[in-house]
């Protein structure tokens, strides 16, 4: 009895294939990214390409064999390949079975920097009629210990949210409270400039573990101008702030944002190395978001899509420079887009998924006691726009806010699989949808991709992405390490 089956079984000249769902679409002038509904990718040339749609691919040739290993089709040597699809996407779908995780109260609007570029309607610090009350916040905590998420995480956001720092005790001391009987994951963060940072508010942090997220935008001179306070002393308060509550909490809990403006776009390189200096193991390079103050203050215009990726595309280049010198140090926007590309998993970024994240990934409890759908739509609303608003914790229960019908409307028309061009794109399994800004933009919620800011600068940064990895396998081992960074 043969132990193998006759050559005539391998070559198979005469065989032919199917075809698994997929889509291509162009990565330069002489190839294509093929990508298949679990999110699988290769990167194959035009020609080639043509002869696999027409199913004319020799099945010796390296992209025929890779075709099958990925699932892109099916022949008499493959038959399980339609499971393992349907199991991938199952997995990368998992998620949505436990929302919401993150949870932002908003406790105060008063803050006492000045920044431009500010999302939100912020005030004086001194008019604590936008403060959140008690009774709205304990509101606000049974309706988010209701949630189905065995992780909450809970933000506390501004404004500068330490002007309302007795609010903050009360709320993790109730939600710990009541989470004796519910059993969750918690973890409490801080959204904070850290200008008004206190021993004793660090000491209450390591108390209950705390995390402390601030922001800083680069050098001294660019920090300042981005971020003014009275005094003038942004930067200084902040770098003794991260220093300081990294005593106290360890290195591990305390995070950094950079926000881009006009004038970052030149200093991509000393931006990263101020990260670098502070001991920071990465970047997250962000641009402006088109509400609050960065547009009443035209800062939203001061520069192009393409002008970011200009700058964002520098310093990817830089970090890599880095990283290929021993120094391990990743850009966290790439990291998540990777994470979607090269792992089974999905992180879960609320601008990264489809449908979107609003309200199943994140919800926002206003000052007020008004629920939005995102931080965006919080946004959105300070600046007269409240599409939005799901609810209010004073008046509707968990099923009415969760159940509202311009949220469950926002969530079918973002799942980007079925949207106009999105469907087609081979880029869709990493991109993600954001009905907020293309509601605030167009008035609807899939937007004009060919005008879309969102779809430009993701789709620029996926083929950027790919074809560093498919050009450089030394890139590839990098990435392969960012995306499996936990």
């Amino acid at each position: 009895m043969n132990k193998f089956q006759p050559v005539t079984f391998y070559k198979g000249n005469n065989r032919t294939y199917r075809l698994l769902p997929f889509r291509f679409s162009e990565l330069d002038e002489t190839r294509f990214v093929l990508s298949n509904l679990s999110g699988e990718y290769l990167v194959a040339e035009k020609s080639e390409t043509r002869q696999f749609i027409r199913h004319q691919l020799s099945q010796e040739s390296e992209l025929y064999k890779r075709l099958r290993a990925s699932h892109f089709l099916v022949d008499d040597k493959s038959t399980v390949a339609e499971e393992l699809v349907a199991i991938k996407v199952r997995t990368k779908y998992a998620r949505l079975s436990e929302f919401t995780s993150l949870h932002m109260f908003v406790v105060t609007l008063r803050c006492e920097h000045s920044c431009p570029y500010c999302q939100v309607s912020r005030q004086s610090d001194d008019r604590v009629a936008f403060d959140m009350s008690k009774e709205t916040a304990s509101k606000a905590i049974n309706l988010m210990m209701q949630s189905p998420s065995e992780a909450i995480k809970v933000e506390f956001q501004g404004g500068e949210p330490l002007l309302n720092f007795d609010l903050i005790q009360f709320i993790v001391e109730e939600t710990s409270r009541i989470n004796q009987t519910c059993g969750k994951d918690l973890q409490f963060v801080i959204a904070t400039n850290l200008a008004l940072i206190t021993v004793e508010i660090l000491d209450y942090c390591a108390k209950h573990k705390i995390f402390i997220s601030t922001s800083l935008d680069g050098p001294k001179s660019l920090h300042g101008k981005n971020r003014p306070r009275p005094g003038k002393d942004s930067y200084e308060r902040t770098i003794a702030g991260i220093d300081q509550a990294r005593r106290k909490l360890g290195r591990s809990s305390v995070s950094a944002l950079m926000t881009t403006t006009a004038d970052s776009l030149t200093q991509v390189r000393e931006i990263i190395d101020e990260y670098l200096t502070h001991g920071f193991e990465g970047i997250f390079l962000r641009p402006l978001s088109p509400y609050g103050f960065a547009l009443k203050t035209k800062q939203f215009e001061a520069y192009s899509t393409q002008k970011w990726l200009n700058f964002y595309k520098e310093g990817l280049d830089y970090i890599l420079e880095l990283n290929k010198t021993g120094i391990n140090f990743s850009e966290y926007y790439a990291s998540t887009i990777l994470s979607k590309m090269l792992t089974s998993q999905d992180p879960g970024y609320v601008d990264l998924m489809s449908p979107s994240g609003i309200g199943i990934a994140a919800v926002v409890y206003n000052y007020d006691g008004d629920v939005y759908a995102s931080d965006e739509s919080r946004m959105l609303a300070e600046m007269g726009n409240t599409h939005f608003k799901i609810g209010n914790v004073h008046k509707d229960s968990y099923v009415e806010i969760f159940g509202n019908e311009t949220l469950l409307n926002a969530l079918e028309d973002s799942f980007a699989y079925s949207c106009p061009q999105c469907h087609d794109c081979a880029y869709e399994p990493y991109c993600g949808s954001d009905p907020v800004y293309h509601y605030g933009r167009t008035g609807d919620y899939i937007g004009r991709k060919p005008n879309s800011e969102h779809c430009a600068r993701n789709m620029g940064i996926i083929k950027y992405l790919i074809t560093k990895m498919n050009d450089d396998p030394s890139t590839r081992q990098i990435f392969l390490k960012w995306a499996n960074r936990k």
